[in-house]
Parts: C-alpha cells; structure tokens; sequence
C-alpha cells in the first residue's frame, strides 16, 4: 500500500519484510538506537544503553514467527523505516519501530504508527495497541501518549545481564506497558 506524507512528496510504500531484508533491517534499527550514527535522530538510547539493540537472529525470529510482521518502509526504493506488529489476541503489540535517524522529527513516525494501527485493525480485527518502552524515556512516552496511548503503571524487568537486548549505563531500568485503544 502506498501513501504519501504531507511532510514530504515521496511515495512511502509498505510491505512485509522478507529474510533477504534482515541485514538491511539490522542496520536500520542499530542507526536508530545505539552508537553515534543514532545521535542524529531524537530516538537514541546511547545514553542510557550501549551495545547492540538487535541482532540478525532477533529481526530473523520476527519476521518468521507466526501471527508477527515486521512492516518495512520504504520511499522510492529505499528502506526508510520498520516495525513489529503481532498478534496477541484481542490486541495487537508494537514494538522494534525503526526511522533513519536524519529522518526524524519530520512526521514520517506519525503516519507510520497510523498505518500500523490500521494494519492490525484491519487484518486482524484487534481493539488494543500495546507496546513497551524503557520507562526513563520521558520524551518518547510523551510522543506516544500525544498519539494517543497511555500509561498503564505496568512495569516488567529489563534483562540486565543479556547482552543481546544492549548494555545498561544505570540500574534503573524498567519497561512500562502503553496501550492505545484502536476502536
């Protein structure tokens, strides 16, 4: 499906990910979170995180699991942006959402995060979008609540000591559930 963002006049077009996408993802996702090439976007977790934030083998398990997408993004060919839609019953999780980082901040994540909720609505009929985000993520919360999700209060452990999820800078860490109602 293709849908052209007011911010800009290219065509986005969205697609599910295949293996052959995998190395590309990965790439997209580490410059978007970890190292210096994410300090070029508002979504870096480099202060807080070091390390890798995926690996082939995580993106790989996304796309091949059952009732999971990972929708690609792309405008005129190029990869531009991704996230992980599954299925979990009456709702839907979002999680693993991905923009190149000199991209940010232009709106393109608004209507990404709307063609996702859509997506889910439509192919699956679920009435909840649910996602995590490390709870000290003040200014990203506050993004997500603006696109209407809300904190639940609901907390759960980040895997301190698993090197594939990255390294923790400090021993606060935590995942708070937000969940925006889709009908």
């Amino acid at each position: 499906m293709d849908i052209a963002p007011a911010e800009d006049s290219g065509q986005l077009t969205f697609r599910d990910a295949a293996d052959a996408d995998v190395p590309a993802l990965v790439t997209l996702i580490e410059s978007a979170y970890r190292g210096d090439s994410s300090r070029a976007g508002w979504t870096t977790e480099a202060d807080i995180l070091q390390g890798q934030r995926t690996d082939p083998d995580g993106v790989r398990e996304v796309v091949e699991a059952p009732g999971s997408r990972l929708l690609v993004v792309e405008r005129d060919g190029a990869l531009i942006a991704c996230c992980q839609l599954e299925h979990r019953g009456d709702a839907a999780y979002f999680g693993m959402f991905a923009v190149r980082p000199e991209l940010q901040g232009a709106g393109l994540g608004k209507v990404i995060i709307a063609e996702a909720e859509r997506t889910v609505h439509k192919s699956w009929g679920v009435t909840e979008m649910h996602m995590t985000v490390i709870s000290v993520r003040e200014e990203l919360i506050a993004w997500y609540e603006r696109r209407g999700y809300r904190r639940t209060g609901k907390l759960s452990p980040f895997p301190y000591g698993d090197d594939r999820f990255g390294i923790p800078q400090r021993d606060d860490l935590t995942f708070e559930l937000l969940i925006k109602d889709l009908v």
